[in-house]
């Protein structure tokens, strides 16, 4: 978690909590996760985010109401004036991943350092998985057909 005090209308980092200016504000780690995690599921080219457990949580809480979910998959570390963001994410097939890897990095530093004020000093991407169209269809009806031959 970190504190930012608001002076004189500018943004900056407080380093020991102390009340200045007009207030103190404090921003959770999971609030700057959640940001940096929709950021990138709206990457063109980005099919998930987060692996598992993560992926499968994620996918439920974006169908319960009120919970966005938007930070699964993805880990921070918040300092007093920085932060540094891992996330583990699927593509979809015949995307260029470097090329993808630097459009999330621009969009998740874009909207970092814009709603937050901290400096985004690195993030790691740890491409998991490559998403095959038509390769979900496949699998479920394979599992159909298992059903029915077994009973």
């Amino acid at each position: 978690m970190v504190d930012v005090e608001s002076l004189g209308g500018s943004s900056t980092t407080g380093t020991n909590g102390e009340r200045s200016g007009r207030g103190r504000t404090t921003i959770a780690d999971g609030v700057v996760a959640t940001i940096a995690g929709i950021a990138i599921r709206e990457t063109d080219g980005v099919h998930s985010v987060g692996r598992g457990a993560s992926k499968a949580m994620g996918a439920v809480a974006g169908r319960v109401g009120g919970s966005s979910g938007g930070g699964r998959g993805v880990k921070v570390e918040v300092g007093e004036r920085q932060t540094a963001v891992d996330v583990d994410i699927e593509v979809e097939y015949g995307i260029p991943i470097h090329e993808l890897a630097d459009r999330v990095r621009t969009h998740v530093t874009d909207a970092v350092e814009m709603m937050t004020g901290l400096e985004v000093v690195e993030i790691n991407i740890n491409v998991f998985d490559v998403h095959v169209p038509g390769d979900d269809d496949e699998d479920e009806e394979s599992r159909g057909r298992a059903s029915a031959r077994v009973q």
